[in-house]
Formats: structure tokens, C-alpha cells, sequence
């Protein structure tokens, strides 16, 4: 192949983030036993005793070498560019994230390492809800912080996952809201007729951040994380050219949000499973199935007190209720008697609306 067909091919091969770079920062290379310098992704020690540890303080202190490994990095790189997306606040596009990271690409490393790194303001949008009730609020990173947001969650994620739930299913690897429902269909096919449908208000603006990050303390003790995604929590709403301070809640549109959702509602998992409840939750959508109506009204009760006492989160009781299943809707569903399933009349109406 001639030189030019070479430089073709060059140009039309994808790059990642670290071919980005001309070589890694200072913190990432080594000497090898001739005494020549070696390229090499910082790699985080491994201890032979640390899988006999308790999980809570799993790869507690390097998690930020971690995210910053080269393979991690490209794997990032290459979702957001996959993902696409609305620019920022600050109007950079995912077309325009590898030329950034040939400039600023060392000096990322270098503050993601040390914990400095400090997120920008979100951008807020407001998208409407099916069937025109309200609007929903969401917050659009930048590139740079997607980038960083995805690196982090590929970390945390095999870390986090595992200790979740059997009966959450929304935004996790190899679970669906296909599967939820048909959990659902055994607990209905099982007698358990009646559903607590609970709903939270204005979930994801409304997550305590003190007790997320307490949450994620149990877990996570690596402190630069943890710094770094408590600023992304306090990270300003840009809205109409204004940048509003944020005191709580986890705007749904950045990566890392989904996770960490399911993080804190977590506990609620754990507290129905300790209580015995047969249930199914799709991110903030919980359906508890019980026999009676009288052990609903019970159970609506002593829930919405665990919510709104212990996680600090808001159960709308106007939505929320016990009643028979067929008269409800559950991911675009409804229950049938016997546990068949039937699409909910909301969505069968969105649908001819889309015709």
C-alpha cells in the first residue's frame, strides 16, 4: 500500500481517548529492566486478601486509577461518542470531544487523579410526560463530563450491581422490564391480587444528596470519587441563561444518575425483602403484590413513613394507592386475574395517538 492509501486508512480507523494523546501523563509510565521507558496504564494493586473483605470497603482507596486506565478511558470514549446527544451548556459536541482531548487530554488525568476535577453546570430541559401530564426535568452534562460520568460508572457498576436487589430490574445489565413483568405475573398467578402502587414525586430532583453520598460512602472508599461525585450532584442547572445552585436530587440525563438512583433506593429493596414483601421496582416505579386490601393499606402506610422518614423522599398520595391489580398500570401494563398481562389503556391510547 502506498503512503497516501496508509494515511487514508489512519484517518478512517476510530481512535480512542488515549490515542488521543501523544503519551500518558508522568504518573503513567515505567521503566523497564534495560531502563527504557515504557507506556503503561496505571493499574491498581491487587491484594490476595481483599475478596475475603467485606464488600463494603471493596477496592476501597484506588478506584481513580481505575477510571483513568487506558482501556476504561477508550470504553468511555467510544459510549459517548455511540450515544450521541444534545451539546452542553457549554455547546461542545461529541464530534468535537476528541479534539478536546488532544489539548486538554493530560490535564483530565492529571485532576481526575488528584481529585480536583470540578464538573460544569448541567443544562436543563424539560421534556413533557406521556399523555401531556406535566413536564419532566432533565439535565444535560457536557461531553467532557459524560466522558468522565461513563469512566466512573464502569468501575462502580461491578462494584455496586451485585449487591442490589433480585427485584429491581430498570437500568441494569441483563435485567428488563420484560422480566419485571413477568415477576409480577407469578406474585398476581399466586393469589397476591392487590398491588400497593407507590409513587415517589419528583424523584430524581428530590434525592437527598447527604444521604446519598453516605450511601455511597459504604462502598466506595476511594475519597477523590467521592468528592468528585458530590460535585457533580451540586453541579448548577443552567436555565434561560441563569445557573441555578442545586441542594438535592440527581438530574436524569447523565450517566452515572441511573446507578446511582438504584444505590439509594436500594434500601428500600432491602427493607421490603427483611419484611418478607413480594415486589418488583423499575428504577422509581415500585409495585408491592399482597392478598388483601387491609394488608395494603397497611403496608402503603408503613412504607410511605420509611421513605419520607429515613431516604428523605416525597410519596405523592395522590398517585400512589392499593387497589385491585387490573386497575392499575405497571410499565406500560396491566394485570390481568390469573396473572395474564394486558397493555394498559394509557398506552393503548398513546399508540393510536402516534398513528
Amino acid at each position: 500500500m502506498d503512503d497516501q492509501g496508509q494515511q487514508r486508512t489512519r484517518e478512517a480507523t476510530p481512535t480512542g481517548f488515549w490515542e488521543m494523546l501523544e503519551k500518558l501523563t508522568p504518573q503513567a509510565t515505567r521503566h523497564d529492566e534495560d531502563g527504557k521507558e515504557v507506556v503503561q496504564a496505571v493499574i491498581i494493586e491487587e491484594h490476595p486478601s481483599s475478596a475475603a473483605k467485606d464488600r463494603q470497603r471493596a477496592l476501597t482507596a484506588r478506584l481513580m486509577e481505575q477510571v483513568c486506565q487506558p482501556a476504561n478511558l477508550n470504553r468511555a470514549y467510544a459510549r459517548v461518542l455511540a450515544n450521541k446527544g444534545s451539546p452542553g451548556p457549554d455547546g461542545m459536541t461529541v464530534r468535537q470531544l476528541g479534539g478536546w482531548i488532544k489539548v486538554h487530554g493530560h490535564k483530565l488525568i492529571t485532576t481526575l487523579l488528584d481529585g480536583t476535577y470540578q464538573p460544569q453546570p448541567v443544562r436543563g430541559v424539560q421534556i413533557p410526560k406521556p399523555g401531556g401530564k406535566g413536564t419532566r426535568q432533565l439535565g444535560i452534562p457536557t461531553v467532557v463530563d459524560r466522558l468522565v460520568q461513563q469512566a466512573m460508572l464502569q468501575v462502580l457498576d461491578p462494584i455496586l450491581d451485585p449487591t442490589f436487589s433480585a427485584s429491581s430490574y430498570g437500568f441494569r445489565a441483563g435485567r428488563s422490564a420484560h422480566q419485571a413483568l413477568l415477576k409480577a405475573k407469578e406474585y398476581v398467578a399466586d393469589g397476591r391480587g392487590i398491588v400497593v402502587d407507590i409513587d415517589l414525586e419528583k424523584f430524581f430532583d428530590k434525592v437527598n444528596h447527604d444521604i446519598l453520598m453516605a450511601r455511597l460512602g459504604r462502598w466506595v472508599g476511594d475519597k477523590r470519587m467521592l468528592r468528585i461525585i458530590g460535585r457533580f450532584l451540586r453541579a448548577g442547572l443552567m436555565q434561560n441563561g441563569v445557573c441555578v445552585m442545586r441542594e438535592e436530587g440527581t438530574p436524569q440525563g447523565g450517566p452515572l444518575s441511573p446507578l446511582l438512583a438504584n444505590l439509594l433506593l436500594d434500601d428500600l429493596d432491602k427493607e421490603l425483602e427483611k419484611r418478607g414483601h413480594k415486589f418488583c421496582r423499575y428504577a422509581d416505579d415500585c409495585n408491592i403484590y399482597v392478598q388483601s386490601q387491609a394488608a395494603g393499606e397497611r403496608v402503603l402506610s408503613s412504607v410511605t413513613r420509611f421513605l419520607e422518614q429515613k431516604l428523605k423522599l416525597r410519596v405523592n398520595r395522590d398517585k400512589s394507592a392499593v387497589a385491585p391489580v387490573v386497575e392499575r398500570k405497571f410499565l406500560g401494563h396491566r394485570l390481568l386475574p390469573g396473572g395474564r398481562l394486558g397493555i394498559a389503556p394509557q398506552s393503548l391510547n398513546r399508540a393510536r395517538e402516534r398513528l
